[in-house]
């Protein structure tokens, strides 16, 4: 798949098409969940008193992402009565997901995390769900807004996906932060559970506007799904209720999985997802325990909204359409070295930051920093997976590598608050989490330090290594381009 090269004006236009402004709208709604799960619930129950062990532990209902692909078939297949008729297949099952979290945010309004922890948690998870469960028919529907043929403008799509998702996290999050504060100032003892209603307004505001996405009502795709099913019931040499259900298993499962194997090879398909599966955890580290981090050293709510969110939306978003020019014309793999790189190195700022002490200065270059990293970092992530699809097979695909890319980041990173707390204190970290996990079974010494902060984010530095590593191994050998 070889395209002229293009001048850097000649790759900025691709930005214009309006196509571009849907894909930005879609990743909004994919990014907002996080803003709710993420830093307005790890900063309700920090502020509730809890401990940084309790809000790590938390975070393992993001682990939900790293799963979607198990159920991304039936969302390809099922369609929402009343919903996918009016609306379209994709945006009916995105409206229900959205209904769902709005629901959540109401309940969330109702409760006490120090008296409803376990409730407040399972809310939590089923936001985790919805958000989960959407993100696979977003991802779906704005690769349908882009012609297969269409290379430049699928690269550009992928940049607009993560601006859109940093916009809908950084710009909800300065909603979220500067709203609890405001509630806060004026006396209401319950600012988070007012909080949240806000940010329910801010959902119906999305769902208006993911009217004017364009989706085609009619398509293709059930009849072709049948004419695989009827391919492998015509293998097993029957057709009855066990056979038809065997061929759905290996047609909207199996096939995709075997494909994969099949186009890449089994030791640079392993390559490619120890890659995937690696390559953001530092970062993930980081961004657990950054806001409590931020709290601790002696930040204002008010300070984090406008240096991590809205200073960070706005470096993210130039950043994040540079970084798509540069995955254009200097490829992926490069654009990974590069984001890995920087990632170390930017991780060693917030070290110094915790050394030196609180510091608006030096919060606010090593945001910028941390924010520029994670732009290229995930735009080459977000093109690379995607150019790693193969079409017969793009949502199940696509949804596969993006969780094998979440289960990295979520569930170890879950032992993000437990790390800090074993620093400060020493003895060990114990990584068997809650009693859905006890199968794991794992102890880790821990000696306590002087600046338990400091060495973590050193610790997250040495994490981005072992996912280069396994890039560098496979860097000539992968196979990018969709069939």
């Amino acid at each position: 798949m070889s395209e002229k090269k293009h001048s850097w004006i000649e790759s900025l236009l691709v930005y214009k098409d309006i196509r571009m402004l849907r894909i930005l709208l879609l990743g909004s709604i994919s990014g907002f969940p996080w803003v709710l799960i993420a830093s307005s619930l790890s900063l309700w129950l920090k502020e509730e008193g809890l401990s940084r062990s309790t809000i790590g532990w938390a975070g393992l209902i993001f682990g939900v992402y790293a799963f979607n692909y198990l159920w991304a078939p039936i969302i390809d297949r099922i369609q929402i009565p009343f919903l996918t008729k009016k609306l379209g297949h994709r945006r009916g099952w995105i409206v229900l997901m959205q209904i769902t979290i709005l629901f959540s945010l109401v309940v969330w309004s109702f409760m006490n995390p120090t008296e409803n922890l376990a409730l407040l948690i399972t809310v939590g998870l089923i936001i985790a769900i919805a958000s989960a469960t959407q993100d696979i028919t977003v991802d779906a529907l704005r690769i349908e807004q882009i012609n297969a043929n269409e290379g430049k403008s699928m690269a550009a799509g992928a940049a607009m996906a993560v601006v859109g998702w940093w916009t809908g996290y950084k710009l909800g999050g300065v909603i979220a932060l500067f709203t609890a504060e405001f509630f806060q100032k004026i006396g209401d003892a319950d600012y988070w559970q007012t909080t949240f209603l806000v940010l329910g307004i801010v959902i119906i505001l999305m769902n208006i506007g993911l009217m004017f996405v364009h989706e085609p009502i009619e398509t293709d795709r059930q009849a072709k799904q049948r004419e695989t099913d009827k391919l492998i019931e015509g293998k097993l040499g029957s057709n009855n209720i066990i056979t038809n259900f065997i061929a759905y298993i290996t047609g909207t499962i199996g096939g995709p999985i075997i494909s994969f194997f099949r186009k890449n090879g089994f030791a640079i398909a392993a390559g490619i997802l120890g890659f995937v599966f690696l390559f953001k955890i530092g970062e993930a580290f980081l961004g657990r325990m950054s806001i409590v981090f931020y709290k601790e050293i002696g930040f204002s709510k008010g300070q984090i909204a406008i240096y991590s969110k809205g200073l960070g939306w706005i470096t993210t978003v130039v950043f994040t359409l540079l970084g798509g020019i540069m995955a254009m014309r200097a490829g992926t793999i490069k654009t990974m070295f590069f984001a890995g790189g920087l990632m170390a190195l930017t991780n060693l700022l917030f070290a110094l930051l915790a050394w030196t002490g609180k510091s608006e200065l030096l919060f606010a270059i090593a945001v910028i920093a941390d924010d520029i990293t994670a732009a290229f970092a995930t735009v080459a992530f977000v093109a690379f997976i995607s150019l790693l699809v193969d079409r017969t097979y793009t949502a199940t695909q696509y949804a596969l590598l993006a969780s094998i890319g979440t289960a990295g980041r979520t569930l170890l990173a879950s032992t993000s608050g437990a790390l800090v707390d074993g620093l400060e204190k020493g003895g060990s970290i114990s990584i068997n989490g809650p009693n859905f996990l006890r199968f794991i079974d794992l102890t880790i010494p821990i000696p306590s330090v002087e600046n338990p902060w400091a060495v973590f984010f050193i610790i997250t530095t040495v994490m981005v290594i072992p996912s280069l590593i396994c890039l560098w191994f496979i860097r000539n050998k992968i196979k990018l381009g969709a069939k």
